[in-house]
């Protein structure tokens, strides 16, 4: 009977203690699963084309003018491309890449658009990696309000918990730059950060325990979190949250049709990757960039800002830097920058999403994709060709 009472004591003590966590991380546990289960191969398209029903998110809204874009009949499109010396056919390699939407504009006229799993013109496709240009942009109005002094500043001028850690001096542009020298690696490291933030640390001090693996500038690593730093240190600065600050300074000044969300995590915008944007809004913002930061005659980035953020003039940004796979095309401020003489630049997000930019031929292509195979060999510049297929086709 002693024995028999005991084992109910510790039984309602166990089933109180689960009670207790579950009150204290069970929505976060119902977040995590529900985010494991949206990126399943076969959930993929349609995660990246409902994200804001999936994920908690923050409105960012218009303004009360939108820029439109001229529309003609659909452009017969380039029959392929070379790769490698391989020939890939443009839809075949469309369906491989399980294409979600492909977007041409020339001269600010449409010259191809077309959605495939269900997508249209008023989708909201969730922009991954992509949306880290838009966290450049944002950090280089701050500069020009004055709100962060330098890009040459140390992050930890803006960052409370990086005080006392090896992070603290860490220059902005060496964020910017993905040459932090922060001691994290992309591919193994990324989960156990995903998941203790998920859980409720928050980003900032999950990031201030990792150490540095060299000094800032000695080389080019492709790190998700140096963008988060990047939007704290906008956030802290400018007393905005980045949805806030994009808003304002950005969304509401470039003629969005679209209202965008942002993915929140801890209740913070995800600044590594968690916007949602139409298409034709995501070239309406690469259109800001064709345009020097110029829009209708205001100067929303600063010319300088984004001549800085597509200078690949230093060793560890050009293409082929280190010889690291993730460095196969040249990278300024969060923006990838090819190989070549026509000046072009793009926003990449992992899964096949892409803004790309040909200010040589005034061609801006948006293509959003749900493909799983996308860290296969020479996918990046594969994509490279394509888009420069279609810019040369006679668009």
């Amino acid at each position: 009977m002693k024995k028999t009472k005991q084992l109910c004591v510790i039984s309602v003590s166990v089933a109180a203690a689960a009670g207790i966590l579950w009150g204290l991380f069970g929505q976060r546990i119902r977040t995590l699963y529900t985010s494991l289960n949206s990126f399943k191969d076969e959930n993929l398209a349609h995660t990246f084309q409902h994200t804001i029903e999936i994920q908690p998110t923050k409105k960012v809204s218009k303004g009360d003018h939108v820029f439109q874009f001229g529309r003609e009949d659909n452009m017969v499109l380039a029959d392929g491309f070379n790769y490698d010396n391989v020939f890939y056919s443009s839809k075949e390699f469309m369906k491989d890449t399980r294409t979600l939407g492909l977007l041409v504009i020339h001269d600010d006229v449409i010259k191809y658009e077309d959605y495939f799993y269900g997508g249209d013109e008023n989708t909201l496709f969730s922009s991954n990696s992509m949306g880290k240009s838009f966290v450049s942009a944002l950090m280089g109005i701050a500069v020009s309000e004055g709100y962060v002094d330098s890009v040459e500043d140390p992050v930890g001028k803006y960052i409370p918990e990086f005080a006392g850690t090896k992070l603290e001096n860490i220059p902005i542009r060496a964020c910017l730059q993905m040459a932090s020298g922060i001691d994290f690696n992309e591919d193994t490291d990324m989960s156990g950060f995903s998941l203790r933030t998920l859980l409720g640390i928050p980003a900032m001090k999950v990031i201030s325990k990792y150490g540095m693996q060299e000094e800032p500038y000695t080389y080019r690593r492709y790190l998700s979190i140096n963008t988060e730093i990047l939007g704290e240190v906008i956030t802290n600065a400018t007393g905005y949250s980045l949805g806030e600050y994009m808003e304002e300074k950005l969304w509401k000044k470039l003629g969005a049709a679209h209202d965008a969300y942002w993915t929140l995590n801890n209740g913070k915008e995800l600044a590594m990757g968690g916007l949602s944007v139409s298409l034709r809004d995501y070239a309406r913002f690469a259109r800001l960039y064709l345009n020097e930061g110029n829009y209708n005659g205001e100067q929303i980035v600063a010319k300088e800002w984004v001549r800085d953020s597509l200078d690949i003039s230093q060793e560890y940004s050009r293409p082929g830097a280190n010889q690291d796979a993730y460095n196969a095309i040249g990278y300024g401020y969060q923006w990838w920058i090819p190989e070549g003489d026509q000046g072009e630049f793009m926003a990449i997000g992992v899964y096949g999403q892409w803004i790309y930019v040909n200010p040589s031929n005034r061609v801006i292509i948006v293509k959003t994709s749900a493909d799983p195979d996308f860290m296969e060999k020479g996918y990046e510049l594969k994509h490279v060709e394509f888009f420069r297929a279609i810019a040369d086709g006679g668009c």
